[in-house]
């Protein structure tokens, strides 16, 4: 799950603010509650801007990507940052928010990408020269595409009333917590089916993990801080909330898979060492009987 970072409401007055907070985020932060806050919500932000680019190295390092990433969780994960974009724009979050949130889906496009690059290559190795040039143009096609929503989704928004666009921007949200909790049963069962998590990058799924523990963690500190209701500011974000500490479960499960099938390879159904032991014993048992 990639939650937003909520801005202040506009024209209020902070005399005793963080200045550098006020400047980029246009957010009155006064007490050190609020200050571990904005800071835990960027680092949980910054690991999920990383946390692609592991996955997209050890997808070139060993070219094992339709073998070892689902389908699904790459289109999951997309439908989840399209709807994340779109709760975004709705509720009238912060223009750095819809950067990362665009940043999110540019991501998404270069995994695809790769996805199919490599599916396409290890099927038919006489279209290798042209696909380079097709992987790029889908990007460039794609890159364009992520520019040209944000305007699209202003022209939508401005034909709406203020209630009912706050309401769509919810309803995004929880769409978008869905598709994050979808994403990672494809995967959960890929590596289940093949008894193996090699091509996949674990720390794809340990950044989401960090991304996900901060952002629950900037909500429960800044708690003590709030003026307002807590239950209101509780239900606001509660949509980002379940998904993150859905996802953040989910990725747990993924972690155990990491640890129990890291000294098997994919169609070895009993460890080396046993194999090693069932081949040597009739080799003991022929030395033994002269």
């Amino acid at each position: 799950m990639r939650p937003p970072v909520e801005g202040p409401p506009s024209g209020v007055l902070c005399v005793n603010g963080t200045p550098w907070i006020l400047y980029l985020f246009e957010e009155c932060v006064q007490s050190a509650w609020e200050y571990w806050s904005v800071l835990m919500g960027l680092f949980s932000m910054f690991c999920f801007l990383l946390s692609t680019l592991p996955q997209v190295y050890e997808a070139c390092r060993t070219g094992k990507v339709e073998e070892a990433i689902s389908a699904g969780f790459l289109l999951f994960v997309l439908a989840g940052d399209v709807s994340n974009l779109a709760g975004c724009y709705l509720t009238g979050q912060l223009p750095i928010q819809v950067v990362t949130a665009v940043f999110y889906i540019f991501s998404d496009v270069v995994l695809i990408s790769q996805f199919l690059y490599y599916k396409t290559r290890n099927r038919d190795a006489r279209r290798r020269p042209f696909l380079k040039w097709i992987c790029f143009l889908w990007c460039s096609l794609a890159t364009v595409g992520c520019l040209v929503l944000p305007k699209v989704l202003k022209d939508i928004i401005s034909e709406n009333p203020s209630g009912r666009q706050e309401l769509s921007g919810y309803v995004c949200g929880y769409l978008s917590s869905v598709f994050y909790l979808t994403s990672r049963l494809p995967q959960l069962y890929k590596n289940f089916k093949r008894q193996s998590t090699e091509g996949t990058s674990y720390l794809l799924f340990a950044l989401c993990m960090l991304g996900n523990g901060t952002y629950g963690l900037s909500l429960i500190v800044v708690l003590p801080a709030l003026t307002g209701s807590k239950s209101t500011f509780i239900l606001n974000h509660l949509a980002w909330l379940i998904g993150s500490l859905g996802v953040l479960l989910l990725d747990v499960f993924i972690s155990a898979q990491f640890v129990l099938y890291r000294k098997r390879r994919p169609g070895v159904p009993v460890p080396l060492a046993l194999k090693m032991v069932l081949e040597a014993e009739p080799l003991l048992r022929g030395d033994e009987e002269p």
